[in-house]
């Protein structure tokens, strides 16, 4: 390895696309007014681009949570504990309705997904209740 750039053998795995923090992956549905889950979204949010549906493909960890023992007085006797993060709402195989306006468009190996904020999320579709 020479300059900070590492060297890649021809049996190293190909690249996974990871989400980060309290972000979901959203393969978007494009154009009608009724989405896949039959869910009629009025023509005013579709043609204005105010909102927008998708299937959610992956989700990240969630937001982290502080570890407050680390604000004792003598941080030197805490336990070394597991990363923590709010858990997520939104999970894979969900469709979501989200704020088109939060979302970043990205293109990963020819295919084109949303990168959206949970916060953006105004509804969450799932075909089975956890109970």
């Amino acid at each position: 390895m020479s300059g900070g750039r590492r060297e890649v053998s021809e049996d190293f795995p190909k690249k996974q696309l990871l989400v980060v923090g309290d972000r979901v992956l959203i393969v978007p549905e494009e154009g009608d007014d009724r989405s896949r889950v039959g869910l009629y979204l009025p023509p005013t949010a579709v043609d204005t681009l105010q909102v927008q549906s998708g299937l959610i493909v992956a989700t990240g960890p969630g937001d982290p949570i502080a570890d407050l023992r680390s604000l004792e007085d003598e941080p030197w006797k805490i336990e070394p504990s597991e990363r923590r993060s709010r858990a997520m709402q939104a999970k894979v195989g969900d469709h979501a309705i989200f704020f088109r306006k939060a979302a970043v468009e990205i293109t990963f190996e020819d295919k084109k997904y949303l990168v959206v904020p949970q916060a953006a999320i105004l509804v969450l579709i799932r075909e089975e209740l956890d109970m």
